[in-house]
């Protein structure tokens, strides 16, 4: 019996056309500069803030910008006399996901997130724990890029949905910090161990490792429980649970464009998963 060695994947044409001209638009270091300082500044930029960050013309950052709005980077728009200059929220993780692409990358990200805070407890959810659940779950709503929800659901719908072994609290000097839950994704038996995930932080403890904590309790216990699949989805513009995720070994495997309407506009929303390890 002979065998043979399986034929290399090949990246279609027009993907390999459409990555290969976002590489090189960045194959300029001022405009890799002045995407870093647009993408992190978390508002619009004026390009005369930008010229003045960056240490160049306003003619020259004028042409930078355009280069970069012309493949969709970032978006421009005028108001009033002002050439104000943000982020296209795809970039952020279409970006990221075509370098992946071409380098194959389909391997397991690591485990789970390090550097676990020393003052954050995680326990499994209690009965009277449902008012804070409730409320943190408005907080994130208030956002405006946490859920396509617009109210909170009943007590009832949640403890209907998500898996009983599956739902963790978060604490900090005994105050409820944060939540997380997995949810199956359909009722047949062979995808028993697939399960949709969802964080959600207290509005008075963001930035402290909350988030982080619960997720390594959730995939940690989802892999000791047999769960071979989590997946969940985010906006683009959470690109602080998008980092956290992909610390849990989460991979992105697509932007949903348009999937929904959220107070009535379409939104995309970015789909990852997290594949236990064999």
């Amino acid at each position: 019996m002979t065998t043979t060695a399986a034929s290399p994947a090949v990246l279609p044409a027009g993907d390999a056309a459409t990555y290969a001209e976002w590489f090189a638009c960045l194959a300029e270091p001022t405009r890799v500069r002045l995407l870093h300082a647009v993408a992190t500044a978390g508002r619009a930029m004026t390009v005369g803030e930008l010229t003045e960050l960056l240490g160049t013309s306003q003619s020259t950052c004028s042409h930078h910008v355009r280069k970069l709005a012309e493949v969709g980077f970032l978006r421009v728009h005028k108001e009033g006399t002002a050439t104000q200059v943000t982020v296209n929220p795809s970039c952020c993780t279409g970006l990221p996901h075509a370098a992946d692409i071409v380098m194959g990358v389909l391997a397991p990200r690591p485990c789970c997130p390090q550097d676990l805070p020393l003052d954050v407890t995680v326990r499994a959810l209690r009965e009277d724990d449902w008012t804070a659940v409730r409320r943190i779950y408005a907080e994130g709503i208030a956002t405006g890029d946490a859920t396509f929800e617009t109210e909170v659901p009943q007590r009832r719908t949640l403890e209907a949905k998500w898996l009983p072994e599956h739902r963790w609290i978060a604490e900090i000097d005994g105050e409820t910090a944060g939540w997380a839950a997995a949810t199956p994704v359909s009722a047949r038996d062979c995808y028993a161990g697939v399960a949709e995930t969802s964080v959600y932080v207290g509005a008075g403890f963001r930035g402290r490792g909350v988030g982080k904590a619960l997720l390594h309790q959730q995939v940690t216990a989802a892999d000791g429980a047999g769960l071979w699949t989590l997946q969940t989805s985010i906006f683009p513009e959470n690109r602080a649970s998008l980092a956290l995720h992909h610390s849990a070994g989460f991979r992105t495997l697509g932007v949903r464009e348009r999937i929904a309407q959220h107070h009535g506009v379409w939104r995309d929303t970015v789909f990852l998963e997290r594949r236990k390890a064999d």
